[in-house]
């Protein structure tokens, strides 16, 4: 069974979008090409359980395997080795993204508190769109009493086709992203 909200993005949005910038061909509308979800665990040098539970935890909510990141340089102001795993990502395509896309729109982020909307000025030259989560508690598949410390997470929407961050901005909105006004 596809993913809703890609049914929707085909059906639906891909029309609006044409029809609104005026796109001559088809293959010309901003889509969604990856989600890339990192998580720093930066105090996985003193403690290696520390990133085992983080790799857990993104993994329950992606609902893929994540990938260790290692330090590339030593940094001794930060008692950082070159090696040393520091983080974990992982990168979402296909139906993967289109259901994680569905849950952090419908359900993660109205569960943030004090929310009042995100960011429209987070868009990089490319059309690409970054979202920082300060903690992994909002997703409803990590359980509470097991988190054994609150992490933050930058999620980041690749855009294909979104020359402008207005291109991308517009594609987002219409997928659901509750932007600020």
């Amino acid at each position: 069974m596809a993913a809703r909200l890609k049914d929707v993005f085909k059906n639906d949005i891909v029309k609006a979008l044409r029809d609104e910038f005026k796109y001559e061909n088809i293959m010309q509308v901003p889509q969604l090409e990856k989600i890339v979800v990192n998580m720093g665990v930066g105090d996985a040098t003193d403690d290696a359980k520390v990133m085992d539970s983080a790799v857990a935890e993104l993994m329950l909510i992606t609902g893929q395997k994540p990938v260790i990141r290692k330090a590339r340089k030593s940094i001794s102001n930060f008692k950082l080795r070159a090696g040393v795993n520091i983080g974990c990502m992982v990168t979402l395509r296909g139906d993967y993204m289109w259901e994680f896309l569905d849950r952090l729109f419908n359900i993660a982020i109205p569960r943030i508190r004090d929310f009042r909307g995100v960011s429209p000025k987070s868009f990089d030259k490319f059309g690409n769109y970054t979202l920082g989560i300060r903690e992994q508690t909002i997703f409803p598949e990590v359980d509470l009493d097991k988190v054994a410390r609150v992490r933050g997470m930058n999620i980041t929407f690749v855009i294909k086709n979104g020359n402008t961050a207005g291109d991308s901005k517009a594609l987002l909105k219409k997928l659901g992203m509750p932007f600020a006004n």
